[in-house]
């Protein structure tokens, strides 16, 4: 087996056809599949299931791909870092819930960076399962995920199974934020009753591992308020915030600078505990990097610096 096999089987996993990956791959289709037989007998296993539609990856193959694609990505970094001379290039990226404290971490980060030569890095916002999955793809070298405690043995049992390495974690309780100007900043204590007929502002793609949309949707649409606005990423929610007095969101504790740069008022409510999780996750084989450490040093400051001013 070699690197140019494994090439093969990641093309044949990405376009679901053996034919098609040929064609891609600039090869013939008997080749292709003389290839992927050889390596699935070398291996043990098979790595696709045949059908008429096509090829489906098996749980085994499954496992051995997010292995292959971890060895490719190492290998396309060994040749960006020392066949085109770009040792000293920096390079992070980070998947992570829409969550300011952790956006703060990471321009700390880059601050720092400023002065560095060549910088390669990539930052999205997005639902802990697609973080997940960027992990386990090798899309992203890091990722934050987020889910509520009662859930945690869920996305644990996920961790494990896809062979993930844990690296921090943080709990705290979800918090109110509203805009200063709302009626509900005037009150000495805010009770779950005087949310009613306000909107709440939601993230509009959370999702849990193993459970079906429909059942999440109808779960939300039980517990939320009857009035909703979905966004999905930060700037679209501070905007709504702090322009619609009557709208207020359930968020992980923000920076005071945050809140006072978009003119919010962060508060508890009485009655309503959220507790939450965020994990730092990568693949077990993964390597931390220099820039991967600073910025986990950063969280870990910006996570107290929270916790002093609760």
């Amino acid at each position: 087996m070699n690197l140019t096999h494994l090439r093969y089987i990641v093309e044949v996993e990405r376009l679901g056809s053996i034919t098609k990956a040929a064609s891609a791959l600039y090869m013939g289709q008997p080749n292709l599949s003389k290839a992927i037989k050889e390596i699935e007998r070398e291996i043990g296993v098979p790595i696709f299931r045949r059908s008429a539609q096509g090829v489906v990856v098996t749980e085994k193959g499954r496992q051995f791909l997010q292995y292959a694609k971890a060895i490719l990505v190492q290998m396309d970094k060994i040749e960006n870092l020392y066949l085109t001379g770009e040792e000293d290039r920096v390079s992070f990226s980070l998947i992570m819930p829409r969550a300011s404290y952790a956006a703060y971490a990471f321009t700390g980060v880059m601050k720092k960076l400023s002065d560095a030569g060549d910088i390669d890095v990539k930052l999205k916002e997005t639902n802990s399962m697609d973080a997940l999955t960027a992990v386990v793809e090798c899309e992203y070298d890091m990722a934050i995920i987020r889910y509520a405690i009662e859930n945690e043995e869920i996305f644990r049992d996920t961790i494990e199974e896809k062979d993930l390495a844990v690296h921090s974690e943080w709990q705290f309780r979800k918090q109110l934020i509203i805009s200063e100007k709302s009626p509900l900043a005037g009150l000495e204590e805010i009770k779950e009753s005087d949310l009613s007929g306000y909107i709440e502002v939601l993230h509009g793609d959370s999702t849990l591992p193993n459970t079906s949309t429909v059942y999440q949707r109808r779960s939300a649409r039980a517990k939320a308020s009857r009035k909703h606005i979905y966004v999905y990423e930060r700037g679209s929610q501070f905007c709504i915030l702090d322009q619609c007095p009557g709208s207020y969101m359930w968020v992980s504790p923000l920076p005071e600078h945050v809140l006072r740069k978009h003119g919010l008022v962060q508060r508890r409510c009485e009655g309503i505990e959220k507790e939450f999780k965020d994990v730092l996750i990568t693949q077990k084989s993964y390597r931390l990097s220099g820039t991967d450490r600073l910025f986990m040093e950063e969280l870990e400051r910006v996570r107290k610096e929270l916790e002093e001013n609760r």
